[in-house]
C-alpha cells in the first residue's frame, strides 16, 4: 500500500510528450520544483509529429537543446509524386528560403517525435528531473492553496499547481469537465505505422496518389531503413476501414507502388488518424491548466500540432514559474490563455485550409502534401498584439507591442566577439534593449530595480556591456532608425513587452512592477 501522505512539487505536470517536457524545462531552469508523470510503462516510441517548425526551433535554441535536435534530425526532403506508380513531378516546397538575421530557421526540420523527446529528456535530467513512469491520474482535488492528484496505485500527490499536457484524451481535461467542442470527420481518415523498407530511394518523401488511393513514405531520419507510412486505408464488402495491419500495409504498399509488397518487412505503431478539429472551453481553471493537444487539436495539414504545444509550454513557463515562486499574483496566469487560446483557434484555422487545399491538389496528378505547406505554419508570424500584457501605445514600423522579437547579429561592444540577440535573450530572464546612446541612463535605472530578473543592453549606446549593430540588422529588424532613440522591453519568451521612449525608464520599471510582477 503507498503511503497515505501525500508528496509534493511546486508544479506537477501530467504528461511527457514534447508539451509537457517543453514545460518542465522551461520550470527547472527557473529553479521551479516540478515533477512529470506519464501514464505509459514505457517510453512511447512514437514517430507521429514529423518534427519542430522554425518558431519551435527557436524556443529550443532558448532551452539549450537546438543543437542536438538538429544533430538528429533532417532538412526537410523533395517530395517525389507518382500517379499510376509513374514518376509525375518532384516538388521541393522550401528550396527558395533561406536564413535571414532575424530569423535564422528557415524551415522546419524532420526528427522522429521519440527521438525529439530523447533529447529533451536527457535536458530535462540535467536538472535532476527524469519522467515518472507508470503513473496514470484518476482524480484532481483543489484545495484553496494546491492541489492534491491521485494516481492509479492511490499515490497522492500535492502541488500548488498542475498542468495538463496528456493529449487528446487528456484525463486532467476530462476530470475538470472542460468542454472540448468541435467535431471529428469520420470520412477523412489515414493509416499510419512505421515500418522498414529495402530498395527505396531514402532522398524523397515518396507520395502515390492515385484515384482510388494513396501511400506516402517518408525515411525516418537516424534510421537505415526506417520509414513513415501513410495510407488510404482498405475497405471491407461494405465499404468500412479496415484497421491498419502488416498484411495490410503490404497490399497498399504493393498496390500503389507497382513493387513487391514483401519489400514492407515490418510494422510497429499502427493507428488510424481521423480528422479532429477540437478546442478546449477554457485553458484554465483554477490551479490547474492545459496545453498542448489537451488544449486542441486539428488536422495535421501543416505540421502545427506538436508545434502548437511546443510554444504554449514556452508561453505559460514563465509566468507559471513567476508565479509558482511568488514573484507575480496569480492573475498572471490568465494572460496564458487570453494569448495562447486565440493562436490555437487560428490554427484550426490554418490547418483546415490547409487541408482543403492538399485534398483538392492530390486529386490532379502532380499534386501532393508541398499544398500543405502555406502562410502561417512556419510559426513565426504569430504575436500577441491583443494580449494586456502588449499595452503599448508606442511602436516601430517594424514592431508592436506582442510581436516576436526578432533575432540580429551584433557584437559584444567591448570584446568585439559575435553575439547574437537569441544569445542575448536567452535564458530566463526579461531582456532590455536601448537603442542609442540616450538610453544608458535608463538602462541603469531598469537595472538597479530589477537586475536580478532583468539584462539590458545598450545597443550602439556606448560603454561596456552594451552590443554594437556593426551590419545594422538589429536596427533593420526592430524597424529603428539611425537616429532614433527607443528602448525595447523583450518578454522571456522572446515577444516585445513594451516599447518606450529612450529615456523612459519609469515605463520600463513599472511595467515590470505592475503587469509582471505584482499582477493580481
Amino acid at each position: 500500500m503507498p503511503d497515505s501522505t501525500p508528496s509534493s512539487a511546486p508544479v506537477l505536470v501530467v504528461g511527457s510528450g514534447p508539451t509537457g517536457l517543453t514545460l518542465a524545462i522551461d520550470l527547472a531552469r527557473r529553479g521551479v520544483g516540478v515533477r512529470i508523470i506519464e501514464k505509459s510503462a514505457d517510453f512511447p516510441r512514437s514517430s507521429r509529429a514529423k518534427g519542430p517548425n522554425p518558431r519551435s526551433l527557436e524556443v529550443l535554441e532558448d532551452l539549450g537543446v537546438v543543437d542536438a535536435v538538429l544533430a538528429a534530425g533532417a532538412a526537410p526532403l523533395p517530395m517525389r509524386k507518382y500517379r499510376g506508380g509513374a514518376v509525375i513531378a518532384d516538388a521541393e516546397p522550401f528550396a527558395g528560403l533561406r536564413p535571414t538575421p532575424d530569423a535564422p530557421y528557415d524551415r522546419p526540420l524532420m526528427i522522429a517525435q521519440w527521438q525529439l523527446e530523447e533529447v529533451l529528456r536527457a535536458r530535462l535530467a540535467e536538472y535532476g528531473v527524469r519522467v515518472e513512469l507508470g503513473s496514470e491520474l484518476v482524480a484532481l482535488a483543489e484545495g484553496e492553496a494546491s492541489v492534491t492528484a491521485t494516481l492509479a496505485d492511490g499515490a497522492r500527490i500535492e502541488a500548488s499547481y498542475v498542468a495538463g499536457c496528456d493529449g487528446g484524451h487528456s484525463a486532467v481535461r476530462k476530470l475538470l469537465g472542460i468542454p472540448f467542442e468541435g467535431k471529428t470527420d469520420e470520412t477523412q481518415q489515414m493509416v499510419c505505422g512505421d515500418v522498414e523498407i529495402e530498395g527505396l530511394d531514402r532522398g524523397f518523401w515518396h507520395q502515390w496518389f492515385d484515384e482510388d488511393g494513396a501511400v506516402m513514405l517518408c525515411p525516418i531520419p537516424g534510421t537505415r531503413s526506417g520509414w513513415w507510412f501513410q495510407a488510404g486505408p482498405e475497405t471491407d464488402a461494405s465499404g468500412a476501414p479496415v484497421p491498419p495491419s502488416l498484411a495490410g500495409f503490404r497490399r497498399l504498399f504493393a498496390k500503389h507502388t507497382g513493387l513487391p509488397g514483401d519489400r514492407l518487412s515490418r510494422a510497429a505503431l499502427l493507428s488510424t488518424y481521423r480528422v479532429n478539429e477540437r478546442l478546449a472551453a477554457r485553458y484554465r481553471a483554477g490551479r490547474v491548466l492545459l496545453a498542448g493537444d489537451a488544449a486542441h487539436v486539428h488536422s495535421i495539414a501543416g505540421g502545427l500540432g506538436m508545434n502548437t504545444g511546443i510554444q504554449d509550454a514556452y508561453n505559460l513557463g514563465w509566468k507559471l514559474a513567476r508565479v509558482a515562486s511568488g514573484l507575480a499574483g496569480p492573475a498572471l496566469l490568465d494572460t496564458y490563455e487570453e494569448e495562447r487560446l486565440p493562436v490555437a483557434a487560428e490554427v484550426l484555422d490554418i490547418s483546415a485550409e490547409r487541408l482543403r487545399a492538399t485534398l483538392e491538389a492530390i486529386k490532379k496528378p502532380g499534386g501532393g502534401l508541398d499544398s500543405a505547406v502555406g502562410p502561417g505554419t512556419n510559426g513565426l508570424g504569430g504575436g500577441y498584439r491583443w494580449s494586456s500584457l502588449a499595452a503599448s501605445p508606442l511602436a516601430t514600423p517594424r514592431l508592436r507591442a506582442g510581436d516576436r522579437a526578432p533575432d540580429a547579429p551584433c557584437r559584444d561592444a567591448a570584446t568585439g566577439a559575435p553575439l547574437r540577440l537569441f544569445e542575448a535573450f536567452a535564458g530566463p530572464h526579461f531582456t532590455l534593449l536601448g537603442f542609442g546612446a540616450g538610453t544608458a541612463r535608463a538602462l541603469a535605472e531598469a537595472t538597479e530595480a530589477h537586475g536580478g530578473h532583468l539584462r539590458a543592453y545598450g545597443v550602439d549606446a556606448g560603454g561596456p556591456g552594451g552590443l554594437a549593430d556593426h551590419e545594422g540588422h538589429a536596427h533593420s529588424a526592430y524597424g529603428i532608425g539611425p537616429d532614433d532613440e527607443l528602448l525595447i522591453l523583450v518578454r522571456p519568451d522572446n515577444h516585445v513587452a513594451l516599447i518606450a521612449p529612450g529615456g523612459d525608464s519609469r515605463a520600463i520599471v513599472a511595467y515590470l512592477n505592475g503587469a509582471v510582477a505584482q499582477r493580481v
